[in-house]
């Protein structure tokens, strides 16, 4: 018995030619490992070097202050208010974005008449630059633009609301805009899944006294389980990672009083700005993206527990 239990125990020697196909197999990724290695890992490793360093970029001097940077945070409120205004948004953002998308994508993968030019209407956000994409919100929210006349000549408002400038609906006003940028997107993963869903399980559903709302509910919403999860992390990601549009909302300044201050553009002006601050920089993005795997995988966890539909 013994014998048998050391002979079952020995590997399983590979033959020449699986050998030879592991050998290309690594040649082949080598220059994907090369470039990661550099570009991502040598990085992330010299992020986390800044960190623990205040880094004066004019004289190039690199002072070693330990876990100085990682201390100020408990104490900077900037940082505080940016991290209020991140969590903030994609906390409105995500769901909506990600409840829109699949109801949108089960309208449209309905029998509707026209269903084809909506498909084609809703995708066209997504071809558009963020950057076109914000000058144009800008453009609507503004005193005198569209949305105001329309509130105006509605009569729900006397004089046009300043959106931009104020400090309660700026946030907001990017809100909108990310949502509507980014739920054709999501739709068109959701009814791609949806191509593949059978009919046959909504006629048997139909058959037994299943109306639309109790079938998108019992079929459609856990069928695309596995979508929903990849769209609710990559939400979670961009989300907490938003910069550009804050940016040029607010021509780098995260106003009105700071109430479009994200993480990201905060690392932007403390390591590019007037404060010269990159090892404190470099600190923010390091919890920045502590904080962005901490969520992910919770939400991934939380998304995934019944995925095997």
């Amino acid at each position: 018995m013994s014998g048998n239990t050391k002979a079952a125990a020995k590997p399983r020697k590979h033959t020449k030619t699986q050998l030879a196909e592991f050998r290309q197999g690594y040649l082949f990724l080598t220059p994907a490992l090369i470039v990661l290695g550099i570009f991502i890992g040598a990085a992330v490793l010299f992020v986390i070097y800044l960190s623990f360093h205040k880094v004066n970029l004019f004289t190039g001097q690199y002072t070693f202050v330990g876990l100085e940077n990682y201390m100020r945070l408990f104490s900077d409120g900037m940082a505080r208010t940016a991290l209020k205004n991140t969590l903030s948004f994609a906390v409105v953002v995500v769901p909506i974005q990600t409840i829109l998308s699949l109801i949108i994508a089960a309208v449209l993968d309905s029998n509707i008449k026209g269903r084809y030019t909506f498909r084609t209407i809703y995708f066209l956000p997504t071809l558009t630059s963020s950057s076109a994409l914000t000058i144009i919100f800008m453009f609507m929210f503004s005193v005198t633009g569209p949305v105001n006349n329309l509130l105006i000549k509605m009569g729900f408002l006397e004089t046009g609301i300043n959106f931009l400038n104020d400090p309660s609906f700026a946030l907001k006003v990017i809100m909108v805009m990310n949502i509507w940028s980014t739920i054709p997107q999501y739709t068109t993963m959701y009814l791609a899944s949806l191509q593949d869903l059978p009919g046959g399980m909504y006629e048997a559903a139909a058959i037994d006294g299943a109306g639309p709302v109790r079938r998108f509910w019992a079929i459609t919403v856990p069928y695309l389980k596995p979508i929903t999860t990849y769209v609710l992390l990559t939400s979670i990601i961009g989300t907490l990672q938003m910069f550009d549009q804050a940016y040029i909302f607010s021509n780098g300044s995260g106003g009105p009083a700071n109430s479009t201050l994200t993480v990201s553009l905060l690392v932007y002006r403390y390591a590019f700005g007037t404060q010269n601050a990159m090892g404190y920089a470099a600190t923010m993005a390091i919890v920045l993206a502590v904080i962005i795997m901490i969520v992910s995988f919770t939400s991934e966890k939380l998304n995934a527990s019944d995925s095997d539909y």
